[in-house]
C-alpha cells in the first residue's frame, strides 16, 4: 500500500514522464510527475486525431479543383460544438480536478507539517545572490542568540516534513528545489510558505528561477538530506557555536522573524 503524504519513509514513485525530468527524491513529487504524464498523453492523443483527420481530408479531396465555402448544416455545427466541449471537459476538467487534489492534499495541506512534532522549520531570506537559511537553535525560537544561519546551505533530515517560510530583502527571487518539485516566489515585504519531505538521503541543488540581476546565475545552493541522527547532531553543535559567537550589534544578521502561523 502506498504511503500517505507526509508519512516518514515514503518512497518516490516514478513514472515514464520522469525520464526527462530531474530525479524525484521527495515523498510527494510523483503527484506532479503524474500530472505531467497525463497532460502529455492527452496532447499525444489529440495530435494523432487532428493530424489523422487532416491527412484523411487531404486524401479525400485530393482531386478537387475548386474550393467553395460551406458553413455546414445546423446539425453538423452542433456536432462540432458538442465534440469540442466534450474534449475540453474531459482534458481540462481532468487536469483541473487532479491539480486541485494535489493542492488540497499536499501543497496547501499545512496540517501535515503542523501536526508532526518532528517537522523542521526553516526561515529563508533571499538576497542578491544567495540564500540565507535560519534554523531555530536549542531554545526552539527564531531570531535568538542560538539561531543557526547558513549561506546557500540547506540541511534537513530524511523522512520528516520541512516547513519553509520565505522572504526577500531586495528583488523577487524564485526558490526552486527541482528534485523535490518545489517552486516558491520570494517577495520583498511578504512571507510565503511551502513544505516538502525528502524520501532519501543525498545532496541536490537549490536554484533561483527568477532573473534577479546580473549575477543571477550564481544564485545556487545545496540541499543536503541527512539521517535524523546526523541532522540533530549537526544542529546541536551549530547552535552552540552560534550562541558562542553571537553579536547583538550585528544588526544585518538579525533578519529573522517570529514564526508565522499557517496561511
Amino acid at each position: 500500500m502506498d504511503a500517505a503524504p507526509g508519512t516518514p519513509g515514503a518512497e518516490p514513485r516514478h513514472t515514464v514522464a520522469t525520464v526527462a525530468l530531474p530525479e524525484d527524491v521527495s515523498a510527494n513529487g510523483h503527484r506532479i510527475d503524474q500530472l505531467l504524464e497525463l497532460n502529455h498523453r492527452f496532447d499525444f492523443i489529440l495530435a494523432v486525431v487532428m493530424l489523422g483527420w487532416l491527412g484523411l481530408m487531404l486524401w479525400r479531396f485530393r482531386g478537387a479543383r475548386k474550393v467553395a465555402p460551406d458553413g455546414g448544416t445546423r446539425r453538423s455545427r452542433a456536432l462540432v460544438m458538442v465534440t469540442a466541449l466534450t474534449i475540453f471537459g474531459v482534458v481540462d476538467g481532468t487536469m483541473f480536478a487532479r491539480s486541485l487534489g494535489y493542492l488540497d492534499d499536499v501543497l496547501w495541506n499545512f496540517e501535515v507539517p503542523e501536526g508532526n512534532p518532528a517537522t523542521v522549520r526553516l526561515e529563508v531570506n533571499a538576497r542578491q545572490w544567495a540564500w540565507e537559511v535560519r534554523y531555530a537553535g536549542e531554545d526552539g525560537r527564531f531570531n535568538t542568540a542560538d539561531d543557526v544561519v547558513t549561506w546557500s546551505d540547506v540541511r534537513v533530515p530524511v523522512g520528516v516534513p520541512v516547513w519553509v517560510q520565505l522572504a526577500s530583502t531586495d528583488v523577487v527571487h524564485g526558490f526552486s528545489l527541482p528534485n523535490f518539485r518545489v517552486k516558491l516566489d520570494a517577495i520583498p515585504g511578504r512571507v510565503n510558505q511551502t513544505w516538502f519531505q525528502a524520501a532519501r538521503e543525498g545532496t541536490w541543488e537549490v536554484a533561483c528561477y527568477e532573473h534577479c540581476g546580473t549575477s543571477h546565475y550564481k544564485m545556487r545552493g545545496t540541499l543536503t538530506v541527512m539521517t535524523p541522527e546526523a541532522y540533530a547532531t549537526w544542529l546541536r553543535e551549530a547552535s552552540r557555536q552560534a550562541a558562542h559567537v553571537y553579536d547583538s550589534a550585528d544588526t544585518a544578521a538579525h533578519w529573522g522573524w517570529e514564526w508565522r502561523p499557517k496561511p
